[in-house]
């Protein structure tokens, strides 16, 4: 075993060991690391920027000292001097390895950037937002009836738009009376209509007539990205969409591991907090660029997400949701201030987080309920949000239950050998030819499959880089419908299954899809590793459904929603052949899109949602699938492909799966190596 320091990149999860004094720079680039560099390592085109991050990372097994890396130098500083540095950057061309370290590649440091996939889907939504411009015409002060601007800027309120007992911060009042004369009298006044918890608010005054519009955001704080919607709130139309990386991703992948980070390192919960905060600020400035608007227009804003992040998003240490009873500091629907969070919107701007539905089932689950509405559903309806933990809604208009499931980050493409997130050059579509076993593809920025004529020519810009969770998803099951791969996920040699794409790989065989290395290329394979992670993943899933299937007692669905950024690139097909989806027919199968998002959406631009929304999360029963044993069976039943034991009559009748058995050992592990499969 090496002596060497272990370094460990993320988001992509790469690691390898480098002798003490490596440039990050140079590991980057060994490890085939997406870290971007213009100038050949001198320190002066600043592309290669990271983020180291020091203390216990249980997940990844290593304790980074606050030594680490080299001590910050002159090329570091004069760059910062002259262009800036985000606190806690380094240069990768300078910082050099000293120890164990675990280095976050931000998004502007990488080549190939992820493409964030949260759009925002069309959706009628009855506009009833909760801050609206007001146009009034106030009296003038009368020193025989004397009172306050302030006052008669109420009285206007009231008397000319029926608003009662309306308020305002300081800052209003410290700008009222040069405008109200700047606009003889006349001003439009922005005012947040309060619920029945608080009152009216003034947030904003301009004089005369303001022609303009206001803004709000519906944001979908996930574990791995974020994605925002910018939204005209007088109209309902989506301005500007953006996605940034989760920047706490370097504090771990999965939720656990930064809760566990959290629990190992001092104020550890309040680094990760400051962390997503500074990346919300980040994409708030970008979309409102994009939207060439001014920022302190935005003010009204909707969060979803799950509860560990909601958690962390607000402060609050996410420890008790690491332990059973899985208890929340609040699940009740929040709506604060944000300044309350340090976002930089309008200093008035109020935030509005919709309630969690349970421990592991947060704010995120509750605005697919509201996209979806499976409690207004008259069939039975399975709602799987898919991506690093899945949440799952189960009902029709009688009764609706939930669950989430720990997925992992594999379907994401981590945990996988050559596999990368959603970016330009990655394998997001294959097939392959059952009888040749010859792989066909597509990548992420190009139409054209690798067989068709022009596909060299359209991926000149970004090549092949490597593959994507939907890639690696229709990769596993395509292997298993052409007899490459086993019921119980082991891939056969190349005599075993009739093709030189096979290769030995240790104690087993990989399956080549691509292999580039003659042209510097990477060599792009799946391995029985890479099978194993997905085999989990899927089992996961299948488990959450099937477990709210047997709390209803029913054996089948009516109809099956797949949601989120994954969900909506997930072949039906694909998905049923993996076993990670209750059996249903396919034309039954349908995407809903980043249904958080629209979700958040409805409730940015709808404040009857809201408590639409409040009062269905208490009607909903959550299951927790930690506690329930039927979860574990149903677990080691789904770990096959599709799996080796179905509780329920089969429905699909037309596509057969081969029957193959590779394990020398004499037989796969499974009771069913043969299942019959709907076609797509």
């Amino acid at each position: 075993m090496s002596s060497d320091p272990l370094v460990i990149f993320t988001p992509s999860g790469k690691r390898g060991h480098f002798p003490i004094g490596t440039p990050v720079l140079t590991a980057a680039r060994q490890l085939g690391v997406d870290l971007d560099s213009v100038c050949g390592g001198r320190g002066i085109c600043s592309k290669c920027q990271i983020t180291p991050s020091y203390g216990e990372f249980s997940k990844h097994g290593v304790s980074v000292a606050d030594d680490a890396l080299t001590e910050w130098n002159k090329v570091e500083q004069r760059y910062k001097d002259k262009r800036g540095l985000i606190d806690g950057r380094r240069l990768g061309c300078q910082a050099q390895v000293q120890g164990d370290v675990v280095i976050d590649v931000p998004p502007e440091s990488q080549v190939h950037r992820q493409v964030v996939r949260k759009r925002a889907e069309a959706r009628d939504i009855i506009m009833s937002p909760s801050t609206r411009l007001f146009y009034v015409e106030v009296e003038e002060p009368d020193m025989h009836n004397p009172s306050g601007d302030m006052e008669r800027l109420i009285a206007a309120l009231a008397d000319q738009w029926q608003l009662q007992n309306v308020q305002s911060d300081l800052h209003i009042l410290q700008c009222l009376q040069p405008i109200l004369r700047k606009g003889n009298w006349k001003v439009t006044v922005a005012v947040h209509l309060g619920d029945e918890t608080q009152p009216p608010k003034i947030m904003h005054i301009w004089p005369g007539y303001y022609a303009g519009t206001l803004y709000g955001l519906a944001v979908d704080l996930g574990s791995t990205t974020i994605a925002a919607h910018l939204c005209d709130l007088k109209s309902g139309e989506v301005i500007a969409s953006s996605g940034i990386m989760n920047p706490q991703i370097r504090f771990g992948e999965d939720l656990m591991s930064r809760v566990s980070y959290g629990m190992m390192n001092k104020g550890g919960d309040q680094e990760m907090t400051r962390a997503v905060r500074e990346g919300m600020n980040a994409l708030f400035t970008q979309i409102a660029s994009e939207a060439e608007i001014d920022q302190s227009l935005i003010v009204d804003a909707v969060f979803v997400c799950n509860p560990v992040m909601h958690h962390l998003f607000l402060g609050i240490d996410p420890f008790e949701l690491g332990q059973a009873p899985f208890a929340l500091a609040s699940s009740g629907a929040l709506s604060l201030r944000a300044t309350d969070l340090d976002l930089n919107i309008h200093p008035a701007a109020r935030v509005y987080l919709l309630p969690c539905i349970a421990g592991h089932v947060g704010a995120d689950a509750a605005a697919v309920a509201l996209s979806e509405a499976p409690d207004k559903s008259e069939d039975l309806v399975l709602v799987v949000d898919v991506g690093t933990n899945a949440e799952i809604l189960l009902g029709d208009k009688t009764r609706v239950l939930a669950c989430s499931s720990p997925t992992g980050p594999a379907f994401e493409g981590a945990q996988i050998s050559s596999g990368q997130r959603a970016a330009p050059g990655a394998i997001e579509r294959l097939e392959i030819n059952p009888e040749t076993k010859e792989p066909r593809f597509r990548v992420i920025g190009s139409d054209i499959w690798s067989d068709e004529d022009g596909f060299d020519a359209a991926i000149a810009t970004t090549g092949i880089t490597g593959i994507c969770g939907s890639g690696i998803i229709e990769a596993i099951a395509e292997m298993r419908l052409a007899g490459v791969l086993d019921a119980s996920g082991l891939i056969g040699s190349a005599e075993q299954t009739g093709t030189q794409r096979c290769i030995v790989d240790g104690r087993t065989n990989a399956y080549l899809v691509w292999d580039g290395s003659a042209d510097g290329g990477p060599r792009i394979t799946i391995t029985n590793p890479d099978i194993r992670a997905i085999q989990m993943a899927k089992a996961a899933l299948y488990s959450g459904a099937r477990l709210l299937m047997d709390k209803l007692g029913v054996e089948t669905v009516d109809r099956v929603v797949l949601a989120g950024a994954f969900g909506a690139h997930i072949s039906a097909k694909h998905a049923m052949v993996l076993g990670m989806i209750p059996d249903c027919p396919l034309e039954k199968v349908t995407s809903a899109g980043n249904a958080a998002g629209t979700g958040a959406r409805i409730a940015l631009l709808n404040t009857d949602a809201r408590r639409e929304i409040e009062e269905t999360v208490r009607r909903i029963e959550k299951i927790e699938t930690a506690v329930e044993p039927r979860f574990q069976e149903h677990f080691v039943n789904a770990s096959a492909i599709p799996n080796s034991a179905e509780p329920f009559p089969i429905l699909s009748t037309v596509v057969t799966l081969p029957e193959v058995n590779f394990n020398t050992g004499g037989g796969d592990g499974s009771t069913g190596g043969r299942r019959r499969r709907r076609r797509g």
